[in-house]
């Protein structure tokens, strides 16, 4: 015959949770907390980037007019895409701008927080003065280097002058134009990813070059086996914006240049510029714009895959 004793739990003992159970309930509490903090900038993420995205993409599949008619046309905004010789003209031009662009600002901005790093004495003025173009308009950056370029009373054609280099239309010449216009647009941006580059090289401990310094490793060895690998998340997020700076270029063009000579400088952001608001074919210019975002995500997945990745 076999007894069973039941014994009841005092109302202490029914309140002791087991610890799988008290883990779980902190977890949902903590994700809850977090869910809350992130709600705003999740909402403006869905109202301002999501949803604009999703629209674009269904206008891009319209024959959209601005008397407010449409008419559902399918993907023949992407088929007129695919045989339109200026879109090919503008991508291939936004292609190489990105191709000079992206070297030419990762080099300045790595070089300058590699100088200003190793400054011990005023490094905030410096690191001000190199920040100032940053928060200039790119309209009067644009305005003064186009009058620095000027074929006949620039600064730059001055000083060639002085040399007898004669004076040279770098604006005018297609083979100049995106090369000069990258340098305007390099000066005028380098600056926010110089202190990006400052701030993980400050971020390094020092006794990491120390120990290489001791074992007789060169300043070339230390940058390249210490410091660049210990800076490559770093370096990966600045590479992925100013990729995505490029691509977007369209004021500097639109100032200096106006897409000329003879659309030497006419990117996909103008062409959409020109699709929407001049021909008004907004089914079109979301086509271009769509195409754009899938080649700037392409882009950036490739970067991710070779520079992002953990070793």
């Amino acid at each position: 015959m076999t007894l069973s004793t039941h014994v009841r739990k005092t109302p202490a003992q029914r309140a002791v949770r087991p610890p799988a159970r008290r883990s779980r309930g902190r977890r949902a509490r903590q994700a809850r907390a977090g869910l809350l903090f992130v709600a705003p900038m999740l909402l403006l993420f869905v109202v301002f980037r999501f949803v604009p995205t999703t629209g674009a993409f269904l206008l891009s599949l319209t024959d959209y007019r601005l008397n407010g008619e449409w008419s559902f046309i399918g993907a023949d905004n992407y088929t007129r895409l695919a045989g339109d010789e200026v879109f090919r003209q503008s991508l291939v031009v936004t292609l190489t701008y990105v191709a000079i662009f992206v070297p030419l600002t990762v080099l300045l901005s790595l070089g300058t927080a590699l100088l200003l790093h190793q400054v011990v004495w005023a490094r905030g003025f410096f690191r001000g003065v190199f920040f100032l173009p940053y928060v200039t308009s790119i309209v009067l950056a644009a305005v003064i280097w186009k009058w620095i370029y000027d074929a006949e009373d620039g600064l730059l054609n001055g000083l060639l002058e002085a040399v007898s280099l004669g004076p040279v239309d770098f604006l005018g010449r297609a083979g100049l134009v995106l090369p000069s216009i990258a340098v305007t647009s390099a000066w005028k941006g380098f600056g926010y990813s110089m202190l990006i580059l400052l701030a993980g090289l400050q971020s390094i401990p020092r006794s990491y070059t120390e120990a290489a310094e001791i074992d007789g490793a060169s300043a070339w060895q230390r940058f390249r086996y210490v410091t660049l690998p210990l800076l490559r998340p770093v370096l990966f997020f600045v590479l992925v914006i100013e990729t995505i700076t490029a691509f977007q270029v369209f004021d500097a063009m639109y100032v200096m240049t106006g897409g000329g000579p003879v659309r030497a400088s006419y990117s996909l952001v103008y062409l959409l510029y020109d699709s929407g608001f001049k021909f008004f074919d907004f089914g079109y210019a979301s086509a271009v714009g769509l195409v754009l975002f899938a080649i700037v995500l392409l882009i950036s997945l490739v970067q991710r895959r070779f520079m992002g990745r953990e070793d």
